[in-house]
């Protein structure tokens, strides 16, 4: 021990191998010697390596270059993304040629990059058609929506591609298979909700409710609806968190979707009496008065069938009452009685308010008696039941509808769901229209009445203090806010009723308030 060399620490010539390492540990002060165990590389890169210096290992002298280790990093990057989406096999290897198209062969190993890739996915996907969520793809990457939409329009216009439509049927088609609420269903249960869902949904497309609005929050509501329909429980809540989408906006779609059936119900005999607080317990007499009028212009012999199902719906359903009546009115629904000259138009058919009365009367009748009627002959399917059950009427759907698969915008149009209502956009926009008509209305009375008051008059006599106290209660309790305030001050600007009726306030005060008041000085 005597013969081996000094430590670097003490100096003292007491150094020891150790067993594990083969490192020079000083014994008296523990110090492990630096590079005592190195062994020089011997015959070149294909020789024996040292213990602890590796081949490949960034910086000088390394094997690989910056670039290539950040082409590397970058690479592994993007397949740990694909995997997370669920990308594979020519998708995956799409997305990555985007990435080096975009970046020209350089790749990225900032901040931005996985924003980078989360852009292309979403490109790649949208082209095919197949629906990826932007606010999926902005979760994984660790970024807002906004921030990932701009970086999809920088994709976009350096590629100078065009992006198709938004397909909200395939966006409900793959939350329904992919969200785990729904995952525990039977095949049967799923695709009698993928069908009632896609006719709802484009029923929706139809009556505008999708136009200018954020489309998940939408197939979030129809998910809901679905659901309930199918007797399954599902929150909207849970279906809003799993979609990655605002909670209140999936209520708002959720209460327009529940007052758009509400209004289709108004046809049916009890219409008066659905609200959206009971629409539940018709949907299924809806939906299937939805569908056969979807199913009016067809001339197919299968379609004189479908017209038996509104007797089924007004009539087969209930307890056996009055046949004399019944089938008096219900011959008119037999072929024998011109059912095919009928069926492009439903609305032909006569039947008597006496008897709809009469229908729906038994209906109430039977409703509050399911619960004291409990056994149900079920001997012959067709032949008229003394009791009404619930359940027996899950049979309603019968999925004949060409709305219950995928078909073009123009087909949506054209088909007749009974129901027509223009965008809400539109309609809130008359509404504002007729309310800022009446305003100014009212406020040209407000204005004839102080610059011509009558005598008699208490509400002008100002020297009474008593009663212009009265005046001042009189006049905050009619209702006049602000708006009308704004719109006196522009009649007395001389302002015409039709600029004013379109509500730029801020641009007419601009051009003749305030514009006057510079152009007197």
């Amino acid at each position: 021990m005597e013969n081996s060399q000094a430590c670097k620490n003490c100096r003292k010539r007491t150094l020891v191998p150790d067993d594990v390492t083969g490192n020079m540990v000083c014994s008296s002060c523990s110090v492990v010697q630096d590079f005592d165990n190195f062994e020089a590389h011997i015959g070149g890169i294909t020789g024996d390596a040292g213990t602890y210096v590796r081949v490949g290992t960034a910086g000088s002298g390394s094997a690989y270059s910056y670039k290539q280790t950040k082409i590397y990093e970058a690479q592994k990057l993007i397949d740990d993304f694909m995997y997370k989406l669920g990308l594979e096999g020519s998708k995956s290897q799409e997305v990555k040629l985007l990435v080096e198209k975009v970046t020209d062969g350089e790749y990225g190993s900032g901040e931005w990059f996985p924003v980078l890739v989360g852009a292309c996915s979403y490109v790649v996907m949208r082209k095919d058609q197949k629906m990826l969520p932007m606010v999926e793809i902005a979760d994984l990457v660790g970024c807002d929506v906004y921030e990932l939409g701009r970086m999809i329009n920088r994709v976009v216009d350096y590629t100078d591609q065009k992006l198709p439509e938004f397909d909200i049927v395939n966006s409900f088609e793959r939350a329904l298979k992919s969200i785990p609420s729904f995952g525990k269903i039977s095949g049967e249960v799923m695709q009698r909700m993928l069908q009632q869902g896609v006719f709802l949904v484009q029923c929706l497309i139809k009556w505008f409710v999708t136009t200018g609005r954020q489309p998940i929050p939408v197939v979030a509501a129809v998910l809901v609806f679905v659901a309930e329909l199918n007797e399954l429980d599902v929150k909207i809540d849970g279906v809003a968190r799993e979609l990655h989408v605002a909670i209140s906006t999936c209520r708002r779609r959720h209460k327009e979707l529940l007052a758009r059936l509400v209004e289709v119900a108004q046809v049916l005999p009890w219409g008066n009496d659905v609200t959206t607080k009971n629409i539940m317990k018709n949907a299924p007499y809806v939906i299937q008065y939805m569908e056969m009028k979807s199913m009016e212009k067809r001339n197919s012999a299968e379609n004189v069938n479908d017209v038996f199902d509104v007797e089924e719906l007004v009539g087969n359903g209930f307890s056996e009452f009055n046949l004399d009546v019944v089938e008096s009115d219900s011959s008119y629904f037999e072929s024998g009685h011109g059912a095919i000259d009928r069926i492009d138009r439903p609305d032909k058919f006569k039947i008597s308010y006496e008897t709809l009365a009469m229908i729906y009367s038994n209906f109430v009748d039977e409703i509050s008696s399911i619960d004291a009627s409990k056994e149900i002959g079920v001997a012959n399917s067709r032949k008229r039941r003394q009791n009404f059950d619930v359940d027996e009427c899950m049979d309603w759907w019968r999925g004949k509808s060409e709305l219950s698969k995928r078909v073009l915008l123009k087909e949506i149009l054209e088909k007749d769901v009974g129901l027509d209502r223009n965008p809400p956009s539109f309609e809130k926009a008359c509404s504002d229209e007729m309310r800022r008509r009446e305003k100014i209305r009212a406020a040209k009375k407000r204005i004839e009445r102080v610059m011509k008051p009558r005598l008699g008059d208490e509400d002008f006599e100002i020297f009474d203090l008593e009663k212009s106290t009265k005046r001042k209660r009189k006049r905050s309790e009619s209702g006049i806010d602000w708006e009308d305030l704004i719109i006196e001050t522009l009649l007395l600007h001389d302002v015409k009723d039709e600029e004013i009726q379109n509500g730029h306030y801020n641009a007419l005060f601009a051009l003749h308030v305030f514009g006057d008041n510079e152009n007197s000085r």
